[in-house]
């Protein structure tokens, strides 16, 4: 399983932005969560998945913005279930609790906890290094190329890109280039298996604990 706690930055001095991105989150990917989306501690929000997919999109979306320091734990959970994610526990939740006071530390505000003598240390030390490398790429997009990536990611093709853009494909292609576009598409797909290698690693200990 996989726990994202996010803790808003400045929250003495922001908005608040639990509760706006809480509906976006559950709004969007509420048939692909364990439990719905919630507010923790006043300021954090937590977030429960099975799926890797799903946890590195919601790692990449609160990332996008200097809003958030993110968490990710990844392993067990205590079953069942409750009905609040906020009753909820287990190794990935307090794993997730490392990974974002860690995380208020880093440039990248992102950091994958792992839990004092787990095997899987150098695993979860080699996926969160892959996903700084991602996210200091997304860092140095610009505002042109985070407007291409939202076209193209609401699953329009780049030749309407283009036309809505009121650019040409060249442009277009050269814009993609600029903002690394196809290298963030193809490292995607390869960080879902890595955390999923993760995540049967992670559970694989515990059991043997």
């Amino acid at each position: 399983m996989f726990v994202i706690t996010a803790d808003q930055i400045d929250s003495r001095t922001t908005p608040d932005r639990v509760g706006p991105a809480r509906t976006d989150l559950n709004d969007r990917y509420r048939d692909r969560l364990a439990l719905a989306a919630d507010r923790n501690a006043g300021d954090e929000l937590q977030i429960l998945t099975a799926d890797a997919g799903t946890a590195l999109e919601i790692v990449l979306e609160l990332t996008r913005t200097d809003a958030w320091s993110v968490g990710l734990g990844v392993g067990a959970v205590r079953r069942p279930l409750p009905d609040d994610v906020r009753e909820a526990t287990g190794d990935a939740f307090f794993a997730a609790r490392l990974g974002v006071d860690r995380a208020k530390r880093k440039l990248t505000r992102f950091a994958i906890g792992v839990l004092a003598g787990s095997r899987s240390a150098v695993a979860t030390s080699d996926a969160e290094a892959l996903v700084d490398l991602l996210l200091a790429l997304r860092q140095r997009r610009s505002a042109a190329g985070w407007e291409l990536y939202d076209l193209l990611r609401s699953g329009l093709p780049q030749s309407d890109a283009a036309t809505e853009l009121a650019i040409s494909q060249p442009a277009v292609s050269s814009r993609a280039r600029a903002a690394n576009l196809r290298i963030e598409a193809d490292a995607e797909p390869a960080l879902c298996r890595l955390l999923e290698s993760l995540d049967r690693e992670a559970s694989t200990s515990e059991e043997d604990r």
